[in-house]
């Protein structure tokens, strides 16, 4: 039975790291439901938040693999209770004089922000959790989505341990 898996990997911010990752999963024929990549606190050290829908076996085989990698130095899952996720969501809606200011209160509600209004759309941004993403998108398209762009998952693990506490040295490459 497949599952949904977090993975953080703290790569060295090089070139072409990105795309032996993600042809280690395409090789496995796995799916990579959301990708996203950016710099740590180290400038040289990016991080890789990879959300995969998979079993168990076979996603630890691509773990150790991802750990043969010259240019991995680590590799956590994240376990949805003991991690903070978020997305971020921009989204254009259809809006006129009568249907703006209802638009307006789902933004309200889901403490969303309005980032640009024209007579003829509104524009929202949107942090948070998928679950609280797509609930406000069923509540807006009744009005028109013209336009989406939604960010892959980030995360990161709650607490004050951090996923760089026993050094970023490469001999640390437990999965």
């Amino acid at each position: 039975m497949s599952t949904k898996h977090t993975l953080s990997v703290l790569v060295e911010n090089k070139p072409g790291v990105l795309a032996r990752i993600t042809a280690l999963f395409s090789r496995r024929g796995f799916n990579i439901d959301s990708l996203a990549v950016g710099t740590t606190e180290h400038p040289d050290i990016s991080r890789i938040t990879i959300v995969v829908n998979v079993e168990d076996l076979p996603l630890e085989q691509v773990t150790k693999q991802l750990n043969k990698l010259v240019n991995v130095l680590k590799i956590v899952e994240l376990e949805p209770g003991a991690a903070i996720q978020r997305e971020l969501v921009l989204v254009k809606v259809r809006a006129d004089n009568e249907t703006r200011s209802q638009i307006v209160e789902i933004v309200q509600l889901f403490r969303a922000k309005t980032v640009d209004v024209s007579p003829e759309a509104v524009t929202i941004e949107a942090t948070g959790g998928a679950d609280k993403l797509s609930a406000m998108l069923k509540m807006l398209e009744q009005y028109g989505i013209k336009e989406l762009v939604q960010s892959g998952t980030i995360a990161i693990g709650r607490g004050a341990r951090s996923i760089t506490d026993r050094s970023l040295r490469a001999l640390d490459r437990t999965a």
